[in-house]
């Protein structure tokens, strides 16, 4: 059981349905919203413009956000055109970090996170944020600089989220430091990199209050899946060792954790939630598996918006119904149930440091 500020409290309540499970709706891309739209307008990266970014953007969030608990934007092409499209009992989450990663500098293959020039987490808040968003890409065995630049970065957001009062929710994503991240090879290598990240990243002095993380393993390579169109022609594992990875990431987790989607195809995120909230997961924080399909209509807007309200709301009402499963966020043996959450004791004077 552990103490939380009131502000922290009230932002994950809002983060979550009235049961305490988060079923929320990500379209903070960046970097890969632009490679989709220069390939369905047949053209370069540099050639797409920032208004239709911020388009494709706010169409997306004004179908599919009343079906999200929570939506994850950013400040530079959502959050200026989107915020009104949000519903208001829908809580907002913005992104922390710059899109991408830098390589140079470091050693072969390893990255590094940054923060989006002139953003801070002051300016988020008075944006309106309910919590803070920081992906951070991180492989346990890359160099100690790297390492070092990583968990300090991630340690100055978790200082300036509890500055503010802001929930901070830590999305680490893993990466292959040699060969390709979509092989059998890194499906072997990947639970064990998921669960030695979580737990560096629990420790107490990170200050991470929700942790998002890639699913732990991959069902394309998963026996089981063999008769599935994700399945990808060779296997790393079977579903009861796919279990058993999710259980010990779960037991691993000191923090309440969602999954996110890492871009894989509805079915097989929909898969991905019912295992992760049999182990213990408290939901998903999902953006391309629900709607990424709408993108090859883009510039007709018109049939973005009937991929939207169709297809996409379909997909998102499953991805729902999967984590009617999930535990209650409070439940979670970091909190101990709604009944022992214990609002972290401030001074008489607490108000003046506001």
């Amino acid at each position: 059981m552990n103490d939380i500020s009131s502000g922290k409290l009230r932002g994950i309540t809002k983060l979550a349905d009235a049961n305490g499970r988060f079923k929320m709706m990500a379209i903070d891309q960046r970097g890969s919203m632009v490679q989709a739209l220069a390939d369905v307008l047949n053209t370069g990266k540099a050639n797409v413009q920032y208004e239709d970014v911020a388009a494709l953007k706010t169409l997306i969030t004004g179908v599919l956000s009343p079906n999200a608990t929570a939506v994850l934007t950013d400040p530079i092409y959502g959050h200026p055109y989107s915020i009104t499209e949000i519903p208001r009992d829908v809580a907002l989450l913005l992104a922390y970090e710059e899109s991408g990663y830098v390589s140079e500098g470091v050693s072969e293959n390893e990255r590094l996170s940054n923060p989006i020039k002139n953003w801070s987490i002051a300016k988020a808040q008075r944006a309106g944020a309910d919590a803070i968003k920081l992906l951070a890409y991180y492989h346990p065995d890359a160099s100690p600089a790297t390492l070092k630049h990583q968990q300090a970065f991630v340690r100055h957001v978790g200082d300036e989220c509890e500055k503010h009062d802001l929930p901070f929710l830590l999305e680490l994503v893993s990466y292959a430091l040699k060969g390709t991240a979509k092989s059998v090879g890194f499906a072997k290598q990947k639970p064990d990199l998921v669960i030695r990240s979580v737990a560096e990243f629990t420790d107490a002095s990170y200050k991470v209050d929700i942790l998002k993380l890639e699913f732990p393993a991959d069902l394309k390579y998963t026996a089981d899946y063999q008769e599935s169109s994700f399945y990808a022609g060779d296997s790393a594992y079977e579903i009861a060792q796919v279990k058993d990875i999710c259980q010990q990431l779960d037991e691993t987790s000191t923090l309440p954790w969602v999954i996110l989607s890492a871009g894989v195809d509805i079915e097989e995120f929909i898969e991905n939630v019912h295992l992760a909230t049999e182990a213990g997961a408290s939901g998903f924080l999902c953006g391309r598996a629900i709607w990424k399909d709408a993108v090859q209509y883009y510039p007709d807007t018109d049939a973005v918006s009937r991929f939207l309200e169709n297809e996409a709301t379909t997909n998102f009402r499953h991805a729902n119904e999967a984590a009617e499963n999930a535990l209650p966020w409070f439940n979670h043996r970091h909190f101990g149930g709604v009944e022992n959450i214990q609002i972290a004791k401030q001074s008489a004077n607490w108000y003046q440091a506001y």
